[in-house]
């Protein structure tokens, strides 16, 4: 039978609309308005935010609270002039200061800022600082965890991450310049994993041998690399990286996290050992945390927001919570599962279920 004008146009606008949602991405669609038999009927998928960048909703804790510099004010000089010590660092001038905040500001003006440890004045005590990063909110990594230094790379340092908000932690990479003395570990690189031990933690003395403070600033955190495992130099093959995320215990988990932790537990040396006579030179200074992720909202949404002061995934598939992970009111509590990546391209959304299951359908009313 002919199709009438009305429900030919439905059905161009419907195709039109699907193809629109091809170009937009994997996993950025929780639902469609397709065409039917019986009339247009949404149809669903499993969804995920987009990434951004989390540095600027993130909680800034230093440990322990005297460790930045400026109280009391103080000198200090660089590795590459020792001995011309005329910086200060003074907590009471907004110009000398150099606070946590500074870890996360945009620096639009161009000009770097950055947090700043008092001095290795209490030699051979070790320098010790930690400093833990939390969102209340669960996270997926997208892209590599960037954290840039001033005056150089700690030559000892330890990334944490927590899957319950800071009650417990465990080692995600551990960084030297020499692995064995520090850590009791050979070094590795991730190109040197595979598949089989991706999730393996390692220690990498890529990051923290003295090059000169001015020609290597940033020590990584590698996502894409593990990413490039399963799919391709390029990441051109996400549906493989999406089908071991499935298949693969401890995958997933591997690149979630709610919290982050740096242990630095020794700073740059500048190539040497620790000269007794001028530890002016000796603190750590860092400008810029770059945090690459998305909500974790078990593919069951394709927004996130700030709502109260924290990150709130916006839900589908009839699930609410945080991070999607109950089934609304008025739905089997029973029935809630995280989305699943499988079959890509679109994934099963796994949706709750309502207590009349053969009066549920994917319709919208």
């Amino acid at each position: 039978m002919p199709m009438d004008p009305s429900s030919a146009m439905l059905s161009q606008a419907l195709l039109l609309l699907q193809c629109i949602i091809l170009t937009l991405g994997q996993y950025d669609i929780c639902k469609s308005l397709v065409s039917t038999d019986d009339g247009p009927t949404w149809e669903y998928y499993a969804c995920q935010p987009k990434p951004r960048s989390m540095k600027e909703y993130m909680q800034i804790r230093v440990e322990p609270p005297d460790i930045t510099c400026g109280n009391p004010p103080e000198r200090f000089c660089t590795l590459e002039n020792p001995y011309l010590c005329s910086d200060e660092c003074d907590a009471s001038t907004k110009e000398l200061a150099h606070p946590p905040v500074l870890m996360q500001d945009s620096e639009r003006t161009g000009l770097i800022t950055y947090w700043q440890t008092v001095t290795w004045g209490r030699y051979p005590e070790p320098l010790l600082a930690n400093i833990s990063l939390s969102w209340n909110k669960s996270l997926e990594l997208a892209d590599d965890i960037q954290i840039t230094f001033e005056y150089g790379r700690p030559t000892k340092m330890v990334l944490d991450k927590s899957l319950n908000y800071g009650r417990t932690w465990q080692p995600y990479q551990y960084y030297a310049d020499d692995c064995m003395d520090a850590f009791g570990m050979l070094p590795k690189r991730v190109q040197d994993l595979s598949a089989t031990n991706v999730t393996r933690v390692i220690c990498t003395e890529q990051y923290s041998r003295w090059v000169g403070s001015k020609n290597e600033k940033n020590v990584r955190f590698e996502v894409r690399e593990r990413f490039a495992i399963f799919a391709g130099t390029k990441l051109q093959n996400m549906d493989n990286l999406y089908t071991r995320m499935e298949s693969m215990k401890g995958l997933r988990d591997f690149f979630t996290l709610t919290n982050l932790r740096l242990r630095l537990l020794r700073p740059a040396l500048g190539g040497t050992y620790v000269q007794r006579d001028n530890l002016l030179k000796y603190f750590y200074a860092i400008s810029n945390v770059d945090i690459p992720a998305r909500c974790k909202c078990n593919l069951h949404a394709s927004q996130c927001s700030l709502r109260d002061g924290t990150l709130q995934c916006d839900c589908e598939h009839n699930t609410t919570g945080q991070d999607c992970s109950a089934c609304e009111r008025g739905f089997k509590a029973k029935s809630w599962k995280p989305g699943s990546y499988l079959p890509t391209p679109n994934g099963s959304p796994n949706i709750c279920t309502n207590y009349a299951p053969a009066v549920f359908r994917h319709t919208h009313t």
